[in-house]
């Protein structure tokens, strides 16, 4: 507890010292962190969506569903996420697909957020023990009904740890989407160091806005998955 009040208090100090002298970059940088912003939100919700089709595509789907999915989630685990994003927004077009800098980065984040979280999505329903299964066809239940009902709500509080680190990681991986000219926080920070030179200021409150972010993240996660667990014991669905 001392160590991580120390630890606190240190961050503190430094965070208020590079504010004292580089505040006249914090309303530039803060520019850049609505775009970074921007793209996070929208790839979270792609990937939260791509991650869920992909999951139920690949343990209730035909088996062309099946194929497609463990072909998404295969492709885009075992790529890098800059190729991703350069095949999008530099290959599309010769295809005729003409893409918007902020739709190439959310979808291409997206996506690859959504393939690490697909395997997510399963091994948590894959986690619920048969038993429940069991319970829901002596209720009388066809298997949709059991998964919506029953297999999902439990799976729902295991996957929140999990989608907490991953949205962390697509947090971190914005800075990719500097490389196609969309001015998020980490292509602001490179303008103004180019222009100042005051490296250690700049890229030291870069450091803190991203740290703020994560920790709001992880808190946010953190109260969701409590109240996801008050509700899974009261019998509602979260």
């Amino acid at each position: 507890m001392r160590v991580a009040l120390v630890a606190a208090a240190l961050t503190a100090g430094f965070a208020l010292a590079l504010l004292a002298g580089a505040g006249e970059f914090l309303p530039e940088l803060l520019r850049g962190t609505l775009v970074t912003l921007q793209v996070a939100a929208g790839g979270a919700l792609l990937a939260v969506a791509a991650a869920l089709v992909a999951a139920l595509a690949r343990l209730y789907g035909p088996a062309p569903l099946r194929w497609l999915a463990v072909a998404y989630v295969e492709t885009f685990r075992g790529t890098s996420a800059l190729v991703q994003l350069f095949w999008l927004f530099f290959v599309l077009p010769h295809f005729g697909i003409t893409l918007a800098p902020l739709t190439v980065g959310i979808v291409a984040l997206g996506l690859n957020i959504g393939a690490y979280g697909a395997e997510v999505v399963r091994g948590a329903i894959g986690a619920v023990p048969p038993g429940q299964w069991e319970a829901a066809t002596a209720l009388n239940m066809d298997h949709m009904q059991a998964l919506r009902r029953i297999a999902l709500p439990q799976a729902f509080v295991r996957m929140i740890p999990p989608w907490g680190n991953l949205f962390i990681e697509l947090l971190k991986a914005t800075s990719l989407v500097s490389l196609i000219t969309l001015s998020d926080l980490a292509f602001k920070a490179q303008q103004l160091n180019q222009n100042t030179l005051r490296t250690a200021e700049i890229f030291g409150l870069v450091l803190l806005i991203y740290l703020a972010i994560s920790l709001a993240i992880t808190a946010g996660m953190r109260a969701l998955e409590r109240r996801a667990a008050r509700g899974l014991a009261r019998g509602r669905t979260p």
